[in-house]
Formats: C-alpha cells, sequence, structure tokens
C-alpha cells in the first residue's frame, strides 16, 4: 500500500496490527485513540531533523518603528537568512546582538538574529521594504482528514512509513509490550535517518562550503570572525 494519505498510514498500523480496518474499535483502537497516535508521530518525525520538506519563507512590510518580529508557526532559533528591501542581513547570535545593540546603538549594520520565533532586526539598517524570512515551519496534520497528505508525501514517502513504526510504538505500549515498543521506535528512527542521509548527499551538491553564513560577531570592532564558526546545530 502506498502510504501518501493520512487514511493510508492509520489503515496500514490496523494491518500490522492484524485488526479490521472496518471495526478497529471492537479491539479497542477507537478513532480518537488513532487519531491521537496519528498526530504525536506525526509531529514527532517532523521535529526529528530539519527537513528540506519544512523549509518555508514568510514575508510582510518592514518598518523602522519595530525591532521584533514574530513568526507563529516556524520552529524556534530556525531562521536561517532574511532581506530587507532585496538587502540580505547578516546573522550573529543573540547574546552578540544584545552586546551589539548596548555598544553600538547607533550603528547601521545590516545584523539580526533570532531567539525562539521572534526575529531580532536592528532598526537602524539602511533598507526598507518587504522584510523576508526563510527558516523551518512547523506542519500541522488534521489526522480527522483521512485524505491529507503529510509533509513526507511529496518529499520522501519512505518517512511516512516511520510514522506508522512509531504509531506501532504506542500501539506496543498499550498492551505493555515495551521490548516490541521499543523495537518499533529504534525501526522509525532508522528509516529517518536513512531519508536525512539521502537528503544530505543531495544537497552535498550545491551547498556553498567555503563559506559562513552565521558568523559570530566581535561586538567590539564590529566586524565578522571569519575563523570562528557556529556549531552545526546551532540553529
Amino acid at each position: 500500500m502506498a502510504l501518501r494519505t493520512i487514511g493510508n498510514l492509520q489503515t496500514e498500523l490496523l494491518v500490522r496490527l492484524s485488526l479490521s480496518t472496518t471495526a478497529s474499535s471492537s479491539a479497542g483502537v477507537t478513532d480518537t485513540i488513532l487519531n491521537d497516535w496519528t498526530r504525536e508521530a506525526h509531529n514527532w518525525a517532523v521535529a526529528y531533523h530539519k527537513w528540506p520538506a519544512t523549509e518555508g519563507r514568510i514575508s510582510t512590510t518592514y518598518t523602522t518603528s519595530s525591532e521584533e518580529w514574530s513568526f507563529e508557526g516556524y520552529k524556534a532559533d530556525s531562521f536561517r537568512f532574511v532581506q530587507v528591501g532585496g538587502k540580505r542581513l547578516q546573522k550573529i547570535n543573540f547574546e552578540d546582538y544584545q552586546i551589539f545593540r548596548e555598544n553600538r546603538s547607533e550603528s547601521e549594520d545590516r545584523v539580526y538574529s533570532d531567539f525562539g520565533r521572534t526575529v531580532f532586526i536592528n532598526p537602524n539598517i539602511d533598507a526598507s521594504g518587504t522584510l523576508t524570512a526563510w527558516g523551518q515551519y512547523a506542519p500541522i496534520v488534521d489526522p480527522t482528514d483521512k485524505s491529507a497528505e503529510t509533509v513526507f508525501s511529496g518529499f520522501d514517502e519512505e518517512a511516512n512509513d516511520a510514522i506508522v513504526e512509531e504509531m506501532l510504538r504506542f500501539a506496543k505500549e498499550r498492551q505493555q509490550k515495551l521490548v516490541e515498543a521499543e523495537a518499533h521506535h529504534n525501526k522509525a528512527k532508522e528509516i529517518l535517518e536513512n531519508v536525512w542521509g539521502k537528503s544530505q548527499d543531495e544537497q552535498a551538491v550545491y551547498q556553498t562550503k567555503d563559506r559562513n553564513i552565521f558568523a559570530r560577531f566581535d561586538v567590539l570592532r564590529g566586524t565578522g570572525i571569519e575563523e570562528d564558526n557556529l556549531s552545526r546545530d546551532q540553529w
């Protein structure tokens, strides 16, 4: 069975549990339980890595009257690239940004940072127009919509199998079969790691490796520190 829709995933779960796909409640797996498992497993899989399928862009009108910009629906600390009026801003870590604003409050340097879901932009920058931010959004699934597809359906359907495995984990935990539950959880992680590995291989073809986009910022000299690379998990 192709695993594309929510209905496909739930039916596959019931088949693997050897339950009827039309009368699952007779075995104690109600629609409410099934939907809860679907939602939790989907959210877990989506959060497992910063998937290319969850990369998004949001735009709004920029005004210098505000320094803080909140974008609901996006993951915390995930804003990788920001432009204002077509001009690129340099990302610095949040602590350096606060020191920069304290020590160089009149500076027009095009810098920004993020903390949680809030983007902080130096209000003195010489730019105006449209603010565009690129980051990772958090897809939401409605498990009652059986025709809805997951974010992986148009990206790599193999990841949907990991969602089913994680749902199996919940089912086995409910049956107090903890060893089997752990085995399904490990299988789900293995599937997602394989999908992630393929994604990284594909991105490596076009990623620039000789340039550090998110350099630390020297708050005393007002310059980027090229040799001081951030860790790959910083954002």
